[in-house]
């Protein structure tokens, strides 16, 4: 008597669980499209959501079926000053073709109105966006500033690069190969 209850409770988690599985799953794969978020080459780039200097949310995932690159950056850094000019120029020349730039400012390490000046100074038009707890750094495992994620029309995350600055001709071929996908 007693091993038909056990396997009636048995049963009865089993069947709870399938439940569960058909209940919770994501039918249209609009949440990870079935990839795994990770900041590195061939992994869906992880989902943030932060506020430009001016105040307007924008979310990662909102951009899917168009180029982004997620560029970290801080005014006090050299090489992230001397690659602003050529990610203007590149977000002037594509984004009529689907490529958006989000320059991410870890905001502890800089103040909003160096920020402002920085943009005014340099004549940029793209979103920055401001990384207040370091949250999206952390999610990023951003080490060293810049540090660049070029991701794909389908969230996934192309190339990651380290250091710079990037030459023009770098973000241009990789814009436009990910452009032509």
């Amino acid at each position: 008597m007693q091993l038909n209850r056990r396997r009636i409770y048995f049963i009865g988690i089993l069947v709870l669980a399938a439940a569960w599985i058909f209940v919770s799953v994501d039918r249209d794969g609009t949440s990870t499209a079935g990839l795994i978020p990770a900041p590195q080459a061939g992994f869906l780039a992880p989902d943030f959501t932060l506020e430009t200097t001016a105040g307007e949310s924008i979310t990662l995932s909102d951009l899917r079926g168009q180029v982004v690159l997620v560029n970290f950056w801080a005014t006090w850094c050299p090489p992230c000053k001397a690659e602003m000019p050529a990610f203007e120029q590149a977000y002037l020349d594509y984004a009529d073709q689907g490529f958006v730039l989000l320059a991410v400012n870890a905001i502890q390490q800089d103040s909003v109105p160096a920020i402002d000046s920085f943009r005014a100074d340099n004549g940029l038009s793209f979103p920055i966006l401001l990384d207040t707890d370091s949250k999206v750094s952390r999610a990023y495992q951003v080490q060293s500033l810049p540090t660049s994620f070029f991701v794909g029309k389908d969230g996934v995350i192309s190339e990651v690069v380290i250091g710079g600055p990037m030459a023009e001709a770098l973000i241009r071929a990789r814009i436009e190969e990910l452009i032509n996908k």
